[in-house]
């Protein structure tokens, strides 16, 4: 799984699923938005925009079928803290 968190707009993060093409969004007001089937040359685009919210409503949006997020388990989550304390 790929991440990239963005310090300020109006995406904060976006995960991406290589095997399955699954592109998340979380947002700044902590919804999350998914889409599949979205190469994984379209993740590094947006990835590397100045403007990733622009980009998503460009190309993102109205081109891929929006899909229910992954549900993450509370397990995924402490896993996630203790990835972000050691590295």
């Amino acid at each position: 799984m790929l991440e990239k968190d963005f310090a300020s707009g109006r995406i904060r993060r976006v995960t991406y699923e290589p095997r399955e093409q699954h592109l998340e969004l979380t947002w700044d007001n902590k919804d999350i938005t998914a889409y599949r089937p979205v190469p994984h040359e379209i993740y590094n685009r947006l990835c590397n925009m100045p403007n990733p919210a622009t980009y998503f409503e460009d190309r993102i949006a109205e081109e891929y079928s929006r899909v229910q997020p992954k549900k993450k388990s509370d397990t995924d989550g402490a896993a996630q803290k203790l990835k972000d304390l050691f590295g």
